[in-house]
């Protein structure tokens, strides 16, 4: 290597070198950058919960905390718990030294179908999991977001929960194999993600009491880092056996009337309860962009443990300080800048005077004696909920933060004198008072502290003002009635979801019409059983609700079952679509887009016209006779283009187009296949040339009923012949005046229905043969395209290339008899199931509904709608006929339909699970007969899990010195004979007693 190779790899060595310092050194200034600046704060914008006393909303829970109310109650008697036997009734020494606790009212009733989930998945599944589905469903819903539009998403979930003893052990579990998902912890997040289709991180926590604060810190972590995009995060706690009032009865840890006394010179231990809840969680600046409501923020939180304390279970001051202290750094604050804690305050006098101390120790030193922190706790009005604690406190504060109230702390008649209060800063709040006003905004600490040792502490904030938007008509009538829209997975929610929403209007007659149904439309799932209604007046939305959910007649509401993945097709009918009596002026002043649809189809048919459109669609008196062909055909042509382009514009897209007779010239210029300047060419000359034909012939529609022949036509061969078949049952025949007068007197004799067509020519006949040439050279120029969409001709009973609809095929469209029934057939084959008919009244839609049946391809599933529901075609009429094919399954834009309401999201109330009891399955089955039988010994009877003969058993010896058992051997264990016979296989649903003998732990059956 030459000197100057050698001194340039060094240089390059030097290079390479100095890139790899400088890359550090942009990581170290970047690392440093991030910890110097203060981390997002989180949003919550959705709560939902379940917690004793009936709180199961967070309304419900701030009510029993606002008033003060004490939701402690005697130990349930539909668990199967042996309440006897824990009270020591039976023993003489309880088991339990208390016999109350707080309680869930239905912890078992679950909307399973709702879910998906089999009757027997349900009862293999721990509660804990069902509650967390439908909290977090709630929590979702109250964000003012369609659960399932998460599908898909990054959001994440982090749930608290530990085992509380549900269902058998896995080794004695029946063979379904539902015991492992419905038992395992790592399951709850893990299911609620699989419902809900989300993508993000699902983490389940086990802190025992921590654990949902702790899930909610992790979430928090996980937004801040990208990990999610949105979070849910919470906990459930529900005791399906008494076994944790036993254990801590053992440790004396239990209070004897089953209340917390928190912080009170009267605490003497806990006392347990259940509950769930989850909230949704999102970054502030995302929550803002994205016009959530933000119901407060989470400023900070931290985490740590105990280490080595008093003993496993005892709570360590200094590492309760140090979790406050780093919470308060992470939120950016001071202690002085906190205004109330949430304490754990279990009521127990070991740990609620180390928890005080560490709080006094933080936040009360140097506090000014008008500005002390207040102190309550949850646990004194419900009871400890356990892995469900801390989240309750969060509901809890985040419900104080709104409504500048602190609720005051039962069972506290003098504080703990175990705690030095005088000149501490910290105050007990054994008062309601309304929430200090500091000049800066509300704020709340709030604490949960595992007998893991695992601490949790979260700082919470009150939000700013959430943005102003439009102001919308609160409580007036509106001057366009707006669609309101309810679905559900069954008729019985559907009508209990009618019922809240009448009660809702009830409460809150501030709520803005066009709110509610702009947020029913938005932010709430699709299910196939639905309902719609137009509102304009308080006073008659609640009516109709009311009667609908009662199962009486409810007019104005439109209800069906949608259509599984609907595919629309648009249909334009001829020209007796138009009826007598026409008025499309309100429609055309309050539908802008149908307003210039007309406009341009008026400019295109202007070279051939010496009339206006408008004059017609007006009504007015100086506007030409709509019976006239060359005045009708035009016309309808420019109404079903318009009222097409309507639809559109609404966000009903068709994916295909069918015509009947001239409707054919509007399908082609929908589909792509005419301009309209083409389109309106063939419209207007084409009815220009049949003006001659006028009173020679005429149309006769004949509708038959099931199994009925049309009368035969060879009486008038060569006078009359079919120009239309419509249906199965419906038939149309044109031909001589005189030769309709007598097939009309003939089906009169015969019982056929049968009516004029309102065409004043006889079209699809040899009479319009006399206008082939001059047909042929007027539309000549006609230049058609292959199309966007599917056109199914009616001229050969298929879809076509819409190159083919030239001069000659216009001509075959009116000569030739149109097969709308054969067309319809080939649509249903292609599996279309949603047909709107395109014109002013619907006059196919019986045809099609009877081809649709005949042809059976979608198992009944099809919906065939009219552009506008009701006698008249008015702005009201079009919103139902959007309404109606919305319940049919066809999702409208309601954005166009809300357009001049400025509309926002309200808080509605949440699905109505209709939950029947899915019951509680047992919790082990004992292994004393197996042992026994295995040994070939004749086995005593088990009785329950303490020996004792079930009272129920009859055959039992030891329960009423009968004769004795026969066992069966452990491979064919049967339910006692004294119990109703049911299998391993067969749901149980309606109870949740399941004494332990009904599943083999009595193996008796009668000799």
């Amino acid at each position: 290597m030459t000197n100057s190779e050698a001194r340039l790899v060094a240089a390059l060595r030097t290079a390479v070198k100095e890139n790899v310092r400088l890359r550090e050194e942009n990581v170290r200034l970047r690392e440093e950058w991030d910890r110097s600046a203060p981390p997002e704060p989180i949003a919550v914008i959705g709560m939902g919960c379940r917690f004793p006393g009936g709180a199961d909303t967070p309304e419900g829970l701030w009510d029993i905390v606002s008033e003060g109310r004490d939701a402690v109650r005697p130990f349930p008697a539909d668990r199967g718990w042996d309440l006897e036997d824990l009270r020591g009734g039976t023993s003489g020494a309880p088991r339990s030294s208390t016999g109350e606790g707080g309680f869930l009212d239905r912890p078992a009733a679950f909307d399973a179908e709702f879910f998906g989930i089999s009757p027997r998945e349900a009862l293999a599944t721990d509660p804990q999991q069902r509650l967390l589905l439908e909290t977090a469903w709630e929590a979702v819903e109250r964000a003012g977001i369609d659960p399932t539009s998460l599908a898909g998403s990054e959001t994440g979930v982090y749930v608290g929960t530990m085992p509380q003893e549900y269902g058998p052990r896995l080794t004695d579990a029946s063979a379904d194999g539902f015991a492992l998902t419905g038992s395992l912890p790592s399951v709850a997040s893990g299911r609620v993600s699989y419902a809900l289709d989300l993508t993000g991180p699902a983490v389940t926590v086990d802190t025992a009491c921590s654990a949902s604060l702790v899930a909610l810190h992790q979430a928090v972590r996980a937004l801040r880092a990208g990990e999610c995009s949105l979070a849910l995060a919470g906990g459930s706690c529900v005791m399906a056996a008494p076994g944790v009032f036993t254990e801590f009865s053992r440790q004396g840890g239990l209070a004897p009337d089953g209340r917390c006394k928190a912080f009170s010179a009267t605490a003497d231990g806990t006392g347990w309860a259940e509950g769930a809840g989850m909230i949704l969680l999102e970054r502030l600046s995302d929550a803002r962009r994205n016009g959530h409501t933000v119901l407060a923020v989470v400023r900070g939180s931290a985490v740590n443990q105990d280490g080595a304390s008093n003993g496993i279970m005892a709570p360590n001051g200094p590492s309760q300080q140090r979790v406050i202290t780093r919470a308060l750094d992470d939120a950016g604050l001071s202690p002085g800048d906190i205004d109330t804690v949430e304490a754990h305050g279990t009521g127990t006098r070991l740990g609620d005077p180390i928890e005080a101390q560490a709080l006094i120790a933080v936040y009360g030193r140097g506090r000014p004696e008008s500005r002390p922190l207040w102190l309550g706790s949850l646990k004194s009005n419900i009871g400890h909920a356990q892995t469900a604690a801390g989240v309750g406190g969060v509901i809890k504060s985040v419900m104080a933060l709104r409504h500048g109230v602190l609720p005051r702390t039962l069972h506290v008649d003098e504080p703990s004198p175990l705690v030095d209060w005088d000149g501490s800063g910290v105050r007990l709040l054994t008062e309601a008072m309304d929430w200090p006003e500091t000049g800066r905004p509300r704020r709340v600490g709030v604490s949960s502290f595992g007998m893991s040792g695992t601490n949790a502490h979260v700082i919470l904030e009150q939000a700013s003002e959430n943005p102003p938007r439009g102001e919308s008509p609160a409580g007036r009538t509106a001057p366009v009635p707006v669609p309101w829209v309810l679905s559900a997975r069954g008729e019985g929610a559907l009508r209990e979801k009618a019922a809240q929403l009448a009660d809702m209007l009830r409460r809150r007659p501030e709520t803005a019409l066009g709110d509610v149904g702009w947020s029913l439309a938005t932010s709430r799932s699709r299910f196939p059983h639905r309902a719609a209604l137009l509102v304009r007046d308080r006073g008659e939305a609640i009516e109709a609700l009311d009667a609908f959910a009662d199962a009486l007649p409810a007019p104005g509401v439109i209800r069906g079952r949608s259509v599984p993945e609907p595919r629309t097709a648009f249909v334009f009918p001829g020209q007796g679509a138009l009826g007598d009596r026409l008025d499309l002026g309100a429609l055309t002043d309050a539908q802008p887009v149908f307003a210039a649809a007309v406009d341009d189809c008026e400019r295109a048919l202007a070279p051939y016209l010496d009339w206006s459109v408008s004059a017609v669609l007006r009504g007015r008196s100086d506007a030409p006779d709509v019976s006239r062909p060359d005045v009708a055909q035009p016309l309808l042509f420019t109404i079903m283009v318009a009222l097409a382009r309507l639809w559109r514009s609404h966000g009903v897209e068709p994916s295909a187009v069918v015509g009947h007779s001239q409707g054919e010239i509007a399908a082609a210029h929908i589909a792509g296949i005419l301009t309209l300047d083409d389109a309106a060419a063939v419209a207007a000359l084409r009815s220009r040339l049949v003006v001659p034909l006028v009173g020679v012939g005429g149309m006769l529609a004949l509708q038959l009923r099931p199994g009925q022949e049309p009368p035969s036509l060879d009486a008038w061969r060569g006078r009359l012949d079919v120009a239309a078949r419509n249906g199965p049952g419906t038939v149309v025949v044109a031909g001589d005046t005189d030769a309709l007068t007598e097939l009309s007197e003939r089906c009169a004799d015969a019982g056929v229905l049968a009516f004029p067509v309102p065409a004043g020519f006889a079209a699809h006949s040899p009479q319009v043969g006399a206008l082939r040439e001059e047909l042929l050279a007027a539309l000549d120029t006609i230049r058609p395209r292959p199309g966007d969409l599917r056109l199914y001709s009616t001229v050969h009973g298929a879809r076509i290339d819409g190159t083919t609809m030239d001069a000659h095929y216009w001509y075959r469209n009116i000569r030739q008899t149109v097969r709308f029934e054969t067309a319809v057939r080939a649509m249903a084959a292609d599996e279309f199931t949603t047909f709107v008919e395109m014109g002013p009244r619907a006059v196919l839609t019986i045809g099609i509904q009877q081809t649709l049946e005949t042809a059976d391809r979608n198992r009944g599933e099809h919906a065939v709608l009219g552009a506008f529901h009701g006698e008249t075609s008015g702005p009201r009429e079009f919103l139902a006929a959007l309404s109606e094919a919305w319940v049919c399954g066809t999702e409208p834009d309601w954005s166009s339909v809300y357009a001049d309401h400025a509309p926002g999201v309200v808080d509605l109330p949440t699905y109505p699970f209709h939950a029947g009891t899915t019951g509680w399955t047992p919790r082990r089955v004992p292994p004393g007969p197996r042992r026994a039988a295995s040994r070939g010994r004749s086995p005593r009877c088990s009785g329950d899990r303490h020996g004792r003969a079930s009272p129920r058993c009859r055959t039992c010896p030891t329960a009423t010195g009968r004769r004795p058992c026969s066992h069966s051997s452990a491979s064919t264990w049967r339910p006692c004979s004294a119990s109703p016979r049911r299998n391993r296989s067969t749901s149980i649903a309606g109870s949740w007693t399941r004494a332990g003998h009904l599943w083999g732990r009595c193996a008796c059956a009668t000799s």
